[in-house]
């Protein structure tokens, strides 16, 4: 397959511009007219180009390509009508070519699955096996809706995650501008006075007029620091598992976020164990799977370590309570599903426990972090004052009237 790029004229005379993978110029042509264009000049791409502008394919767009398909295979229409209305459809460009290529391989005798592997960017191992294991049952048109409610729910939880983030990072911002201004502006005028007493200063007076120092003096050092904090930690990640394992540990662990970041995870793997699982897709592939599509290291060397047990013999909620990372509601939960053979509804109802208590850890987190502020600036005042007026409190003080 080469990548090549062709000028078209659409049904209504425009002229469009675009890049296709195509065997040859023959094929090239055959998949145009089959987007409904007319090919005016085409060329083989040699060069890699670099784009400024190019629309990310969103959750959106695969809510979009779920429903539809799931609506028309759920009316009875053939596959192939269905992926072609879906093309002909769409306004987003690059997963228009996509859904053209994946025609174009279904078309040539290939499993929708494996039309769909190949474009893992777009659609992950989880959403492949899962559609596999529709195709394999004849419950695609349940699939395809059970996915649409998944990547909803992927999208409210990440809509959770970020508004869990996002006014903390506000809130630190504010922070460190009012230590800005104190240190470069407010400190420096006050310094002169403070000195011309000509009184030995106390030490945490000192301790300010070093901090305004070294602020005045290296304030790109300040700046700079979050930013090649945040570059080493990625390079570490990147060249040292040790490293990356300790990170996500931590991460798990930390002060306010870390409980909320924990159950996220453990929402998101129940959700996705329980709908491989009750598509047809064994506990041990389930497992695998969700190893794969986890975010966090320690959560997915936990469910190899469940899975290894699993495959040795030892039962679900056993192997799941060795890991030890793993709270009790999840190990009782698995506990009734493993006796009563509904292992996949007692995953929804921890899916929906955590999801619930997610929530509510970030509207209490959210509700703390105003008088948090306020106790920082405060102390940070306070330090401001303390360090400022008890030289000039102990100068009077020595006046003899």
């Amino acid at each position: 397959m080469a990548l090549f790029l062709y000028r078209a004229v659409d049904p209504d005379g425009r002229i469009v511009r675009g890049q296709l993978d195509a065997a040859n110029d023959s094929d090239l042509d055959q998949r145009l007219e089959r987007l409904g264009l007319e090919v005016i000049d085409v060329r083989e791409k040699t060069t890699r180009n670099f784009t400024l502008i190019k629309r990310k394919i969103k959750r959106q767009d695969l809510i979009t390509f779920c429903f539809h398909l799931e609506q028309l295979t759920r009316a009875g229409v053939p596959l192939l009508e269905g992926l072609t209305d879906l093309r002909d459809s769409l306004d987003h460009p690059q997963f228009r070519q996509i859904i053209a290529n994946i025609l174009d391989e279904v078309e040539g005798g290939k499993m929708l699955s494996d039309a769909l592997a190949q474009h893992p960017a777009v659609f992950d191992n989880l959403f492949v096996n899962l559609v596999k294991a529709g195709e394999q049952s004849g419950r695609l048109p349940e699939i395809f809706s059970r996915l649409t409610e998944s990547i909803k729910w992927q999208d409210e939880m990440i809509a959770q995650a970020k508004k869990a983030i996002t006014y903390p990072a506000f809130v630190a911002v504010v922070v460190t501008g009012v230590m800005f201004f104190m240190m470069l502006y407010l400190v420096p005028q006050l310094v002169g006075f403070m000195k011309s007493m000509g009184q030995e200063l106390p030490f945490h007076t000192k301790m300010l007029i070093a901090t305004s120092d070294f602020f005045i003096h290296f304030w790109y050092l300040v700046l700079a620091f979050p930013f090649a904090a945040f570059a080493a930690v990625k390079i570490g990640t990147k060249h040292s598992p040790a490293f990356r394992y300790r990170l996500d540990g931590f991460k798990l662990r930390v002060w306010l976020f870390g409980p909320i970041l924990k159950k996220i995870n453990l929402a998101r793997f129940a959700s996705f164990l329980g709908l491989l699982y009750d598509s047809g897709i064994s506990m041990l592939q389930a497992l695998r799977i969700c190893e794969g599509i986890a975010s966090n290291v320690v959560l997915s060397q936990a469910i190899e370590q469940a899975g290894r047990q699993i495959g040795e013999g030892q039962g679900i909620t056993a192997s799941f309570q060795n890991t030890g990372l793993f709270p009790p509601l999840v190990i009782r939960m698995l506990k009734v599903g493993e006796t009563t053979g509904a292992l996949d509804t007692a995953l929804a109802n921890v899916s929906y426990f955590y999801d619930r208590d997610v929530k509510d850890s970030i509207g209490r987190l959210q509700a703390m972090i105003g008088p948090i502020l306020t106790v920082v600036l405060g102390l940070l005042m306070g330090w401001i004052m303390l360090s400022v007026l008890g030289p000039i409190y102990d100068t009077i003080s020595k006046i003899k009237l």
